[in-house]
């Protein structure tokens, strides 16, 4: 198997030439290097054969069927694993995808909805994230989510800001990006964790990806 060139190359892949050329001018500006431009998930597929790069983003949607683009970031995952980072763009608030995709584990995975194409910054730091193996979850997938709960008794019991604190860390976030995102010390985020994972009866863990693995778990509405 070819091995990952570095920690900044990308693959892009949309039938859109539009999304093609925002996100590649987007990832370049945040420091990655579009190592190529995929059409279709044949063509991705290919690409990523002949030289792994550190990351893929992927529309959910391409030719040649419906779905292709979701089927073929199952295809990388199960074939690179955590060589190649995997960030999913969807057009339309679909969870049930966002759980199909994540269903493997969540180190090096990203699922956002095209809207945060148009906010650099959000599609850089999730980028950033899926490549350092962590994840990118849409705030807006984790809402629903937990709206579509089988457990919503048990997220009754938490506080707003318990709530709030769940959200971002099934994003994905760090204690300490938690903290900048809703104004809290470190130190109270640590202290909103453990008191949420109580109330949830999950085991807090030191590994922030195991923690998101288990948030997820949780959310997760089928059957």
């Amino acid at each position: 198997m070819a091995t990952r060139r570095d920690t900044s190359t990308v693959i892009v892949a949309d039938d859109s030439a539009v999304v093609r050329e925002g996100v590649t001018r987007i990832l370049t500006s945040g420091g990655f290097e579009v190592a190529g431009q995929a059409r279709s998930a044949d063509e991705l597929l290919d690409l990523v054969a002949r030289e792994p790069p550190a990351l893929v983003v992927v529309d959910i949607r391409m030719p040649p069927a419906q779905n292709a683009g979701l089927l073929a970031a199952e295809r990388i995952r199960e074939r690179y694993g955590r060589q190649v980072g995997v960030l999913v763009l969807s057009q339309y608030l679909e969870p049930a995808y966002a759980l199909r995709l994540l269903g493997a584990g969540v180190d090096g995975v990203g699922y956002l909805l095209k809207d945060r194409v148009a906010e650099s910054r959000e599609l850089v730091d999730g980028a950033r994230r899926v490549v350092a193996g962590g994840s990118a979850i849409d705030p807006d997938v984790v809402a629903e989510l937990v709206r579509n709960t089988r457990g919503a008794d048990r997220l009754a019991r938490l506080a707003p800001r318990e709530r709030a604190v769940l959200a971002a860390m099934a994003e994905g976030r760090s204690n300490r990006s938690i903290a900048e995102r809703l104004h809290l010390s470190v130190k109270t985020v640590e202290g909103l964790s453990a008191g949420l994972f109580d109330k949830l009866e999950l085991q807090p863990r030191p590994d922030d990806n195991r923690r998101v693995l288990a948030v997820l778990a949780y959310l997760d509405h089928s059957d």
